[in-house]
């Protein structure tokens, strides 16, 4: 165990075998008090696995986790006192309004009668779901219910918080609330874990986490990963290209085998060109054969998305080696 007190969430070396199949392999991060850190990875990479052993749901094969430092395989239903946990299908009765769906996991967590009528309170003022406690949970729209199941798993006050794609499925709007409620709780500094599929969302991390396959294969903050030179396509630089008509331009780019990597990024293109391809080159390379107009090409930086492909095409060429 880490011995820095601020440090709320640890996995060291986790590992989980079922039968002959290892489904995570020596995970191993630290996450300190306030932090919202992005588990991010594939579906079937080891995420919810990862989840279900620091939530003592599950034992691991070896390694250890710890939740504000005690040993979570030791005391599981000691942890469980102050964790929080909330899924993209959270378990909310339908046919229960939204003040009897708080009423019942709050003693389901076990919270004494007065406290949960002080917490309710305060929950539904911060979420803002006051207007909506007589209305069956069934009638809230996704963006709604995804704050009746958050203030669910915050009733019994748990400095700790997984939340499972908590976003995915609601719209634009609501996303971006949730998170903005997010961003409050890790002010007050609550520790929170989070998967989710949304690279925007990932880069509202602290720091975020790729798990590919079983393995922890990078971890950092957005700066650090994307500056990091191990973690790009060796011996080729990255640029954003816009022009008229960009089919067409992106048509011609996908047939130039020489490229690395070319993607459609709203009106931008970006490339991933070798280093010995310039960008006056390029620009008479599309002018040439492309009818187009208002061509502009730049250096950038490759994009959170960028790396995670990097990384997995890089992770599936050696596992076919």
């Amino acid at each position: 165990m880490d011995n820095n007190s601020e440090i709320t969430i640890e996995a060291d070396k986790l590992t989980k075998t079922f039968a002959s199949k290892t489904v995570v392999d020596e995970v191993s991060f630290s996450i300190k008090k306030g932090e919202i850190f992005g588990f991010l990875g594939p579906n079937g990479s080891g995420k919810s696995t990862v989840i279900r052993m620091l939530c003592g749901l599950i034992n691991p094969t070896k390694g250890q986790g710890f939740i504000n430092g005690i040993n979570v395989t030791q005391n599981a239903e000691l942890i469980r006192q102050s964790i929080g946990y909330m899924s993209q299908k959270f378990g909310l009765y339908p046919d229960l309004t939204v003040e009897q769906n708080l009423n019942f996991y709050g003693q389901i967590y076990g919270v004494p009668d007065q406290k949960l009528e002080l917490r309710k309170s305060e929950l539904c003022e911060q979420i803002g779901l006051n207007p909506y406690l007589k209305n069956k949970a069934e009638q809230l729209s996704g963006g709604w219910k995804q704050r009746l199941a958050l203030a669910c798993s915050l009733l019994h006050n748990p400095s700790v918080l997984f939340l499972d794609e908590p976003t995915a499925g609601i719209d634009p709007v609501a996303r971006r609330e949730v998170w903005d409620l997010l961003f409050d709780l890790s002010t007050e500094g609550m520790t929170m874990l989070v998967t989710t599929h949304y690279m925007d969302e990932a880069e509202r991390c602290n720091r975020v986490g790729y798990i590919y396959l079983s393995k922890m294969i990078a971890i950092g903050s957005i700066k650090e990963l994307i500056a990091s030179p191990d973690l790009r396509e060796p011996n080729s630089y990255q640029v954003s290209l816009q022009g008229e008509p960009s089919m067409a331009i992106y048509a011609y780019l996908r047939s130039l085998d020489y490229l690395k990597d070319i993607t459609i990024f709203g009106k931008n293109l970006h490339a991933t060109l070798p280093n010995n391809l310039t960008i006056e080159a390029l620009k008479d390379l599309i002018s040439n054969n492309v009818k187009c107009e208002n061509l502009f090409i730049q250096n950038s930086e490759p994009s959170l998305e960028d790396i995670f492909v990097m990384l997995t095409k890089k992770q599936k060429h050696i596992s076919v080696l």
